[in-house]
């Protein structure tokens, strides 16, 4: 049975109560079906009644079904591409090429003479937001600024868009993630959500005022946080700084005023958000439909500053005191710590979270991560995804004394994962004096060859990396996708002098790391516990790039990971000292 709010699409029909509209048939796909879930929670719950000074929407949306996907593909021989090896770029390309089903014509001219504001087309696949296989950031979304006064260069704008999501469908990192969880190609369906984007216009720049990602597990708690407590991950401007692991405001919901724990003010104002990223509403910088960023700038802060959006969200440095001011009321740099938001509580930003993280998670009966954004003017959070997180229950320990055991490689008391792994012996991991930040693309590419061998092999392996690995700042770590490292099955992230990046708990990246069973351990560089560097070098080396080294062991490595104590230990080999 239909959702009450989930309706089909009428042309010409004003659609005041917030109804999601459908058009084609066949499946909405699974991130469509959290929406429409938040759009239920909305109606039946006193949420909006509890919070009357900020309005609480899911922003409107329409969906196409998976049957004008099928259409598509197959009137225009796109079948073909289902398990090709053609690149990312000559699948988009024919994509453009090709028409959309004629049926679906009329219905998208009539949506982009309705909305005249920034419109996201988004993925919603079939695989997309199951629990154990999130598909997480896997495919792309393209924003687009549909305001032009001619509604045909918006409409072909839109189709452009439509296309270019649908072509992700057969992008390599896709089909390297549906390889890691064992789905066949043909498996996959690809509905679309045709979305306002929340946010508001300032000159030539459309963005809220700030994104979110809400998780109610914290797999990395510091201080006085637990687990169970939950994150919350805060950025300026659109949300994908945040679900590409940029940089952004990382507290405990229960917890709100502690600062992440940087060791000084110098840290944090080096570590904190300086970009954003917007619509942009003016001239096209380049033609270019089959890139995702074609519509988006960066703005720093200064241009927030004159856009007017810092005043609710940053702090400012006194260089005299050494401190930090709530607010902008004195000259000096802007930091983006929120404060306002947590420390003075405006527009109860952290209460309303904290409640719709709790609702969700009742209602789903699982943890849960939902994505928002928010403007002030006037307040409104906008809802965009909810979906269930992987927290896994297995009981396995290990103790402090076990991380002293003189036969490990490493050990940390900071664990992602939770389990035994057993059947490694191939370890990949980047050489210490050849890493430099300004190569990490060039890392990238590396990783990606040997990777494709080992997946081909059918053999997982161990990698060791420097900074955040995934982000998209690549000065923060290796900026690769899922596909470049699919065949891993534990990754270890440590750090070098001038390289200090927090993990992105909020990033698509991490999501699917987490919901694959993937186990992320990280060594800080003043740790109390090391890599074995010594030992690594000694192994027997099966490739070595300019960047990279492939090493295959004799026995396998002992790897255990305590999911709810946060420690991990990976002994040389099971069971055998040196």
């Amino acid at each position: 049975m239909l959702s009450p709010n989930l309706t089909p699409y009428i042309r010409n029909a004003n659609n005041t109560d917030n109804i999601i509209r459908i058009i084609g048939s066949g499946s909405i796909g699974g991130k469509a079906q959290g929406l429409v879930f938040l759009q239920d929670l909305l109606s039946s719950s006193d949420l909006i009644q509890k919070y009357p000074q900020t309005k609480v929407i899911v922003p409107d949306m329409v969906v196409i079904g998976t049957d004008v996907f099928d259409s598509f593909l197959e009137k225009n021989n796109l079948v073909r591409f289902t398990d090709s090896d053609h690149t990312d770029d000559q699948i988009a390309h024919a994509f453009q090429q090709a028409d959309l089903p004629f049926f679906v014509l009329g219905d998208l001219r009539s949506l982009v003479e309705e909305i005249q504001n920034p419109i996201a087309v988004r993925s919603s696949s079939l695989l997309e937001d199951a629990t154990y296989e999130p598909f997480a950031g896997i495919y792309s979304t393209k924003m687009i600024p549909n305001e032009q006064f001619d509604p045909d260069f918006r409409f072909r704008k839109l189709s452009e868009a439509i296309k270019f999501v649908y072509a992700s469908t057969f992008f390599k990192a896709a089909k390297s993630y549906r390889n890691a969880t064992g789905h066949d190609h043909r498996e996959e369906k690809m509905a679309l959500i045709i979305q306002r984007v929340h946010g508001a216009r300032h000159h030539v720049r459309f963005y809220p005022d700030l994104s979110g990602v809400a998780r109610s597990y914290n797999f990395y708690p510091v201080g006085k946080a637990k687990p169970e407590d939950g994150v919350v991950s805060l950025a300026l401007g659109l949300g994908k700084t945040i679900v590409d692991g940029g940089r952004s405001w990382t507290y405990s919901p229960a917890h709100p005023r502690i600062a992440p724990p940087y060791g000084s003010i110098n840290e944090l104002l080096k570590n904190s958000q300086t970009e954003f990223w917007a619509v942009n509403m003016g001239a096209p910088l380049i033609y270019d439909p089959i890139q995702e960023t074609e519509y988006l700038i960066k703005g720093d802060l200064s241009t927030a500053e004159r856009d007017g959006t810092l005043k609710e969200l940053c702090s400012t440095y006194d260089p005299q005191g050494d401190r930090l001011q709530i607010g902008m009321a004195n000259p000096g740099p802007r930091v983006l710590n929120f404060a306002p938001l947590l420390q003075l509580k405006k527009y109860s930003l952290n209460k309303l979270v904290k409640e719709l993280v709790r609702i969700c998670e009742e209602q789903l009966e699982n943890p849960v991560e939902i994505e928002f954004a928010m403007t002030f003017s006037p307040p409104s959070l906008g809802l965009l995804q909810v979906r269930s997180m992987v927290v896994s229950s297995d009981e396995v320990e290990v103790s402090e004394q076990d991380l002293g055991d003189p036969n490990a490689l490493a050990a940390s008391e900071k664990a992602l994962g939770n389990g035994l792994v057993e059947n490694i012996k191939d370890i990949v991991y980047v050489i210490p004096e050849n890493f430099e930040l300004e190569k990490t693309r060039e890392m990238a590419e590396e990783l990606d060859q040997i990777n494709g061998e080992l997946v081909r092999k059918g053999s997982p392996y161990l990698l060791i990396i420097f900074g955040r690995l995934g982000s998209s700042d690549p000065w923060l770590g290796i900026p690769v996708n899922w596909g470049q490292i699919s065949g891993s099955r534990v990754i270890i992230e440590t750090y070098q002098e001038g390289l200090n990046a927090d993990m992105s708990q909020g990033s698509h990246f991490f999501h699917n790391l987490t919901s694959l069973g993937v186990s992320y351990i990280s060594l800080p560089r003043a740790g109390k516990y090391q890599l074995d560097w010594s030992w690594l070098s000694e192994q027997k080396e099966i490739q070595k790039t300019k960047y990279l080294r492939h090493i295959e062991l004799k026995s396998p490595l002992g790897i255990k990971i305590d999911g709810k104590a946060g420690r991990a230990i990976i002994l040389k080999s099971r069971g055998k000292n040196g």
